[in-house]
């Protein structure tokens, strides 16, 4: 399977899953998992430090991509196998990389194509709560990125 197609199956397989009543219509939660490669530790530090380091890009970018929080995750089990675990809230249609956009997309997906295995585990949601305040600025951040109704 090409890049191309691998990518489209992706998509079609993390749109699919349904997400609980308990999400705001417009908004969808995600968690995936993926094994790093043998050998890709020290490789994935720097990934992590460059997301840390160009934070402030990082942010630029998530309205763009209509996510209104993301997060990386990182454990290793007892055998040494690592995986990253990936938290986003993000509108519908939203989620995506644009690697063709500049520095920091395509930087970030060149380190994950080195350092992680291909495709993603994706996990399905159960439950989402929030108070008010927090589930009213992630509806906003996810539909309404860049505040064009209000």
């Amino acid at each position: 399977m090409n890049d191309d197609a691998e990518a489209a199956a992706f998509f079609a397989r993390r749109d699919a899953v349904v997400m609980p009543s308990s999400v705001p219509a417009g908004v969808r939660i995600e968690l995936m998992r993926a094994r790093l490669m043998t050998g890709k530790s020290a490789r994935t530090d720097e990934w992590m430090r460059m997301l840390n380091d160009r934070y402030d890009e990082c942010v630029t970018t998530l309205a763009g991509e209509r996510v209104a929080f993301e997060t990386i995750f990182r454990t290793s089990e007892v055998d040494g196998t690592e995986w990253i675990y990936h938290l986003a809230v993000y509108g519908e249609g939203g989620g995506v990389l644009d690697e063709n956009s500049g520095s920091l997309d395509a930087d970030h997906a060149a380190f994950g194509r080195e350092c992680k295995e291909r495709g993603w585990e994706i996990l399905d949601p159960q439950l989402f709560i929030a108070t008010p305040l927090v589930r009213a600025a992630m509806i906003r951040a996810a539909t309404d990125p860049f505040g064009d109704t209000g």
